[in-house]
């Protein structure tokens, strides 16, 4: 036996569930639902930071009442040695820390009226951990939370895509 998790938008979990009971009849279904995950929380708070751009916004339901898309140079690595890898390690942080303020004063100014009841939050998990880190932002860090770092650098749709996996319904399908 193995099982697998289905993402389901919550408009449409109730019709999901009749079907999957209609070609999965009887104790003796190849599959069947073993449990599942919602994530109602409204307003709901999404942070993406990457080092090649963030997106912050605050929905409630399917929309966004506010958001903010954008993007911010951090260097890469590179091969150099000795005094060069120094300078441009240093730049490369300086580089972050623009962008986390940046991203900061984005979420300190969006996401903090009306409260939000949830969090999203993807991308980069340490630069998410500095954005989650300012004071400011401390009604968020208590807030339920739905971790999606395997998303792309944030554009705005990436930041709908975010929208739309953190409001899902996680079904757990136990295949037989």
């Amino acid at each position: 036996m193995s099982t697998r998790v289905v993402e389901v938008d919550p408009e449409r979990l109730e019709g999901w569930l009749e079907r999957f009971a209609a070609n999965n009849p009887g104790p003796d279904a190849p599959q069947r639902v073993v449990g599942t995950e919602r994530f109602d929380h409204l307003p709901l708070a999404v942070v993406l930071v990457r080092r090649g751009g963030y997106a912050v916004g605050l929905a409630d339901g399917a929309a966004y009442a506010a958001s903010k898309v954008g993007t911010r140079h951090v260097q890469s690595r590179t091969s150099a040695g000795g005094w060069s890898q120094q300078r441009f390690a240093r730049r490369r942080g300086n580089q972050a820390d623009e962008l986390v303020r940046a991203v900061t004063d984005h979420a300190a100014r969006l996401l903090l009226s009306p409260r939000p009841a949830g969090l999203v939050v993807g991308g980069d998990k340490a630069l998410v951990r500095d954005v989650l880190a300012d004071p400011r932002l401390a009604a968020l860090a208590d807030l339920p939370r739905r971790e999606l770092y395997d998303l792309p650098d944030p554009r705005r749709s990436v930041l709908e895509d975010a929208l739309r996996r953190g409001r899902v319904v996680r079904v757990t399908v136990e295949d037989r």
